[in-house]
């Protein structure tokens, strides 16, 4: 499954965004928001565990998976509205903040889940630092790697059934990142293909 890490992610990668972090100043009202993006396969969830933890020692930190708010296989451009209308904005008002998940088993909308109180709000997933959502984040770093590799990677995590919504999914990516110039204007670019 996408959220099961089963690799710790490079220690240099973590320092660095965690180092980032720790200096960044707050966007989204008193919450630093680190936004993990990139395309899928990447190591984007690993990277996010790796820099919760980190970030643990210092503050309250929450996790939001940009997968949670996909509405389904060709929702990619509409999940950085749904992010920032649902999570960042609350937050940036100093209000609470939920958002809805995407069942992709029943694919329709099941359920909300909270996000805690935090200091420190990781943000990881395709889109996570697209669009209305750039201004809200502190730090924004591109997960990437070599494509054949990210395939492999996303195929063994998510079994034969995402194979072939891989390309469908892939070219959603191109577009949201070429037209937003994502891997240009993130704060940090890492490549995970040694992992």
């Amino acid at each position: 499954m996408w959220d099961e890490v089963t690799r710790p992610p490079r220690a240099e990668h973590v320092a660095a965004v965690v180092s980032l972090a720790l200096t960044a100043e707050p966007r989204c009202g008193d919450v630093v928001v680190i936004a993990l993006d990139g395309p899928s396969g990447a190591g984007k969830t690993t990277l996010a565990r790796g820099v919760e933890l980190a970030l643990a020692a210092t503050g309250p930190v929450a996790v939001v998976h940009m997968d949670h708010l996909y509405p389904g296989w060709d929702g990619l451009a509409a999940a950085p509205a749904l992010l920032t209308r649902q999570v960042l904005e609350p937050l940036s008002r100093g209000e609470p903040a939920a958002y809805r998940l995407w069942s992709w088993v029943r694919e329709r909308w099941a359920g909300t889940k909270d996000v805690p109180p935090c200091r420190f709000l990781v943000v990881e997933g395709c889109g996570a630092s697209v669009g209305p959502a750039r201004p809200y984040a502190a730090v924004t770093v591109f997960v990437d790697a070599d494509t054949a590799l990210r395939r492999d990677r996303g195929i063994a995590r998510d079994g034969e059934a995402y194979r072939p919504q891989w390309q469908r999914w892939a070219d959603q990516e191109s577009a949201l990142f070429s037209g937003d110039s994502t891997r240009d204007r993130a704060d940090l670019v890492l490549d995970t293909s040694s992992l």
